[in-house]
């Protein structure tokens, strides 16, 4: 295991870097001058190369990435140039909110998916099993953004249950935090309950066809002990993969959700940092993305051994 762990660790280190690097070339190639961004359109040429210099953007892109590396290895992500404080300063600010609503929303689309997903494999064929099908296809094919806009429509618009955006944080009100929650996180985790119980009614449908379940059945074992206690564990399994890709991708979801329902988490500072090209912020994020998904991948190669004993990590991988 120690060894695994230290490989993959190992491993991470290529790509951060090449993930930085791509990511530091790309945007610099978009259109518009943060300098310019910064002063406005009224300033003359001389006070934007100023600013330029002291910014260090007259610098070849080389040059200036080496310095941001320098930088970055010694755990400084640089100076935002809107925001006018640290790049990790301005993202540990937001991250507490974006986690909130990214871990909320993986826990509720895994609360619903199990069970709905055993329903499904356990009534297979039967309407009740057509109509989760049917529920969980609306839930893949409506994008997000799209669903968002249409809760923010119907239940803070015409209904007008819950707000149409903003945030308060738990600590000030936790019922007005929990209120700000509904629309973003059923907008978050809709396509994730849908795809979620797909993959848990397939896995179930091949569990219950195996040879120890048929044993079980015969010892005269309850229908909720078979499912829940001997098919579920194994049915598990590519979930935790699904999940595992879930976990990793909440930043970039949130940066849809977030901006839809003003939610100033992380995903709504990426957006204004590219809107005003402010590269430090939007590197420092992109990082921080990759960062996760490698994480959480790792996690989940873990969590695999701990479900299955029959992998060996220190072998396998």
């Amino acid at each position: 295991m120690v060894n695994f762990l230290v490989r993959r660790l190992l491993f991470m280190i290529p790509v951060a870097l090449l993930v930085s690097f791509v990511t530091f070339m790309i945007i610099h190639l978009i259109p518009g001058d943060p300098a310019r961004v910064l002063l406005g359109e009224s300033a003359t040429p001389q006070t934007v190369a100023a600013l330029r210099h002291q910014l260090g953007l007259d610098k070849p892109l080389l040059t200036q990435y080496v310095l941001w590396l320098g930088q970055a290895l010694h755990g400084n992500l640089g100076q935002s140039i809107q925001l006018q404080q640290p790049v990790t300063q301005a993202i540990l600010q937001r991250l507490p909110v974006t986690a909130e609503l990214g871990i909320i929303s993986l826990v509720v689309s895994v609360a619903l998916a199990i069970p709905l997903g055993v329903l499904a494999a356990g009534t297979r064929n039967t309407p009740i099993d057509w109509l989760i099908n049917v529920l969980s296809l609306i839930g893949t094919s409506i994008p997000n953004f799209v669903l968002g806009l249409l809760l923010i429509l119907f239940l803070a618009v015409v209904i007008r249950p819950f707000p149409p955006g903003g945030y308060v944080p738990f600590t000030q009100d936790p019922l007005a935090n929990l209120r700000d929650l509904v629309l973003p996180v059923i907008t978050l985790a809709a396509g994730a309950v849908a795809g979620n119980l797909r993959q848990v009614r397939a896995s179930m449908i091949e569990v219950l066809s195996q040879d120890y379940i048929r044993t079980a059945r015969a010892k005269g074992l309850r229908r909720g002990r078979v499912y829940f206690v001997h098919a579920l564990r194994n049915a598990l399994l590519p979930l935790l993969t699904i999940v595992g890709l879930q976990a990793g991708a909440i930043l970039g979801g949130a940066v849809i959700i977030e901006s839809i329902f003003l939610w100033p988490g992380v995903g709504l500072l990426a957006i204004q940092s590219i809107l005003s090209k402010d590269y430090p912020v939007v590197q420092g994020v992109v990082l921080l993305s990759a960062l996760s998904y490698m994480l959480v991948n790792l996690l989940v190669d873990v969590g695999y051994g701990a479900l299955d004993p029959r992998i060996s990590l220190g072998q396998s991988q």
